[in-house]
């Protein structure tokens, strides 16, 4: 059956405000020590004020969760993106600290109303296509995440200063994410119509059988004890995430004794691998379910850390990253996914949900491995995660239990009914 045009309008536009949000935010993160400079920062307040993104960040996916109640989350989308790359300016734009701190406190809070109004809207879109595509949207995420590295790199290069590193950015990217905003409502006849794509109405639509009972504006009866297990991968998952971004350069630097420019290739490759495993990804859950591709991915991960640990010299431990990019890459995304269709009735309070616990991973895991690395060593450190990934595999067996092992193999089709719950 072809597809609507208005559905695939809307996947094309929010591929390219997915690659739009990864580009910013990698600006940010690969720019800290700019900004530790430009503020005058001690490596003790450093610490503090990025801490305290993905702790607004939860607040503001709190919030989102709400919101979407009464506005579509496409809608949330399109004001709160150009507010982010503002917030991103005004990071490279001040000069005093109470400046730099109201400009991450406005990032953190619309960051967090960001990826999981970013991740319903995916949701909703994937259901109009009945078929898996979620990993692809992210897949983008992380394209971006290489340009917005690519983009710092040259502004670091040049010696450009950090305001006119993030303000010609936002001026190159947001323009296009600006004009793609308008097509994320996949509605075939404007407001009102339909009540599959991403931007149904509240109440459009009766609750699915079985779906949690639910009063207008309310929470009661939505639960929690579905999303549990999901909420633990994602934790996890982001703890293995940042454990690699962080501490990737440190571990080939300190441990390994490479040089200073070997340090810097892990990270890159790795972000070069989870693009790799995130552009497959959705062909290997049409063939072989979620559940299977998120413990094949679990093992992966476990692998590509088990390879980083044990490793004699620095080629072993890249290579180590890169397997564990791959594995990475499609966990999220589908944790996503199933809990969305383990509340059927309630997408958007499940997306909200679990991405809540991608703070929580945040907040745990670079301070964990860390504080291991400084008391043990950094190869230690590494078996940290490890042991949380292996962990997945324990609790991964329950998405295929018999109320969603049909849904962990397919995506409900397009018509099922929905009722979007905050």
């Amino acid at each position: 059956m072809e597809l609507p045009v208005r559905l695939r309008q809307a996947r094309s536009a929010l591929l390219l405000i997915f690659l739009v949000h990864g580009a910013v935010f990698a600006l940010l993160v690969t720019r800290i020590p700019a900004i530790q400079d430009r503020y005058g920062l001690s490596d003790g307040e450093l610490p503090l004020a990025l801490a305290a993104v993905p702790i607004l960040a939860g607040v503001g996916t709190v919030t989102a969760s709400r919101v979407v109640r009464r506005v579509p989350p496409h809608v949330v989308v399109r004001v709160v993106q150009p507010l982010i790359c503002l917030a991103l300016a005004g990071v490279g734009a001040g000069e005093a600290v109470w400046q730099l701190a109201v400009c991450l406190v406005a990032f953190g809070l619309l960051v967090g109303a960001m990826e999981a109004s970013l991740n319903m809207t995916g949701v909703g879109i994937q259901r109009g296509y009945g078929r898996s595509i979620m990993l692809g949207f992210h897949g983008a995420a992380s394209l971006g995440g290489i340009l917005g590295a690519a983009l710092s790199w040259a502004g670091a290069h040049w010696h450009l200063s950090l305001f006119t590193v993030f303000a010609s950015s936002v001026v190159m990217l947001l323009p296009a994410a600006v004009a793609a905003g308008p097509r994320l409502d996949a509605r075939p006849d404007g407001p009102g119509a339909g009540s599959g794509g991403p931007s149904a109405a509240p109440t459009a639509a009766p609750s699915a059988a079985g779906a949690p009972e639910t009063r207008p504006g309310g929470r009661r009866g939505i639960p929690w004890k579905p999303l549990l297990p999901l909420c633990l991968i994602m934790a996890v998952s982001v703890v293995a995430d940042s454990t690699a971004t962080n501490w990737s350069a440190k571990f080939l630097e300190d441990t390994l004794h490479s040089s200073e420019a070997m340090a810097t290739v892990p990270y890159g490759l790795y972000m070069v691998a989870t693009l790799l495993g995130r552009a497959l990804g959705d062909g290997w859950v049409q063939r072989w379910g979620a559940a299977a591709v998120v413990r094949a991915g679990a093992v992966l991960a476990a692998l590509g850390f088990a390879v980083v640990a044990a490793a004699p010299e620095p080629l072993t431990a890249v290579l180590g990253f890169a397997v564990l990019g791959v594995g990475l890459s499609v966990i999220i995304p589908q944790a996503l996914v199933i809990g969305a269709q383990r509340l059927p009735g309630a997408e958007d309070t499940a997306v909200a949900r679990v991405s809540l616990f991608n703070y929580v991973g945040f907040l745990i895991g670079p301070p964990l491995v860390g504080a291991v690395g400084a008391a043990v060593s950094y190869r230690a450190a590494m078996c940290v995660p490890l042991l949380l990934v292996l962990c997945v595999l324990l609790v991964a067996r329950s998405l295929a239990a018999p109320n969603t092992a049909d849904s962990s193999a397919r995506v409900p089709s397009p018509e099922a009914p929905r009722t979007t719950v905050g």
